[in-house]
């Protein structure tokens, strides 16, 4: 074999394990977030060349976001065990004469404070709430987040605390990783809620990845395949599986689907596959001034109306 081509065979298996490294630690700090005090995160205007440089190569280390409680709120704080022993807390809010309870389940590297005007808005209506801070989320327990996958169970002992308590119209709502989670659940345990809200959730991991990837501006391929292996198998699951457009064929009660038309993560196309995947009862309402965003803060008038109707039904 000629010199110059075991030379290029050479550099190019030596940049794929390059790529492959760098890719492997930036898949690590995507699926894991700290306690406040656990990593060293220092504020942008600290920040050297080098440590630039190392946050390019190897990831940027992420806090958990801390809960913001508002004023004259009142709920009972329920922490939740997973099956690995880790604490969850939620916020469990009444109200008199509640129509229901909704549990409600926020995205990646969110909290449950993060979707309080929805929860406002649901008690508004008549309903209890149960919001949860995921795994590795807010004040909960744990550093590792697989974008949904075991958060399905995190869904489940929301489930099956709010069932407990008697209630017997339980709704689920979900946000972008939350949605999915919801649709992983369902499908996981076989739950039975009366009704679902999902509000972006993306079809597969690989989409998900794909839409960061595109809002970071850079090329979809290889990365896309690359950081969806790593993330799964750094974190013990076949990230590959994990298809919300596949889980929601198993749902059974009526559903609610909601889109962000600027959204640039999630695409219309994903939306619409997964959409039509639903067997049952459904609707699909898009909101065309909203992105990959809270759609009853930024479209309040419109999200009210869409979910109190298909709250009455």
């Amino acid at each position: 074999m000629p010199r110059v081509i075991k030379f290029l065979l050479k550099t190019i298996v030596i940049l794929f394990i390059a790529l492959n490294i760098i890719v492997a630690f930036h898949a690590y700090k995507f699926t894991h977030f700290y306690n406040k005090g656990e990593v060293v995160i220092k504020p942008k205007s600290g920040k050297t060349t080098w440590d630039i440089s190392k946050e390019m190569l190897f990831g940027i280390n992420a806090e958990k976001q801390q809960n913001i409680i508002p004023d004259s709120f009142f709920a009972q704080t329920v922490l939740l065990t997973t099956k690995n022993n880790l604490k969850l807390e939620g916020w469990y809010c009444t109200v008199d004469n509640a129509k229901g309870t909704i549990g409600m389940f926020h995205g990646h590297g969110g909290k449950k404070s993060g979707v309080n005007k929805e929860a406002a808005a649901f008690r508004k209506m008549g309903y209890n709430t149960f919001q949860l801070d995921f795994r590795a989320h807010g004040n909960s327990e744990g550093n590792t987040c697989t974008i949904g996958y075991d958060e399905s169970e995190d869904v489940k002992l929301v489930y099956d605390h709010i069932s407990a308590s008697g209630e017997k119209n339980i709704i689920l709502w979900g946000i972008s990783m939350g949605a999915a989670a919801v649709t992983k659940s369902v499908d996981d345990y076989n739950l039975k809620p009366r009704k679902i809200i999902l509000e972006m959730p993306f079809g597969t991991i690989e989409d998900a990845v794909k839409g960061r990837i595109k809002m970071m501006g850079l090329p979809a391929q290889p990365l896309t395949t690359l950081i969806t292996f790593w993330g799964g198998a750094e974190n013990g699951f076949w990230a590959y599986g994990m298809k919300p457009m596949e889980y929601v064929k198993t749902i059974k009660c009526p559903v609610l689907l909601q889109w962000g038309a600027k959204d640039p993560r999630v695409t219309r196309a994903e939306t619409e596959l997964l959409f039509n995947n639903i067997n049952g009862t459904k609707k699909l309402v898009v909101y065309e001034n909203s992105g990959h965003e809270s759609l009853c803060n930024n479209e309040n008038a419109k999200w009210t109306s869409q979910v109190t109707a298909f709250l009455q039904k």
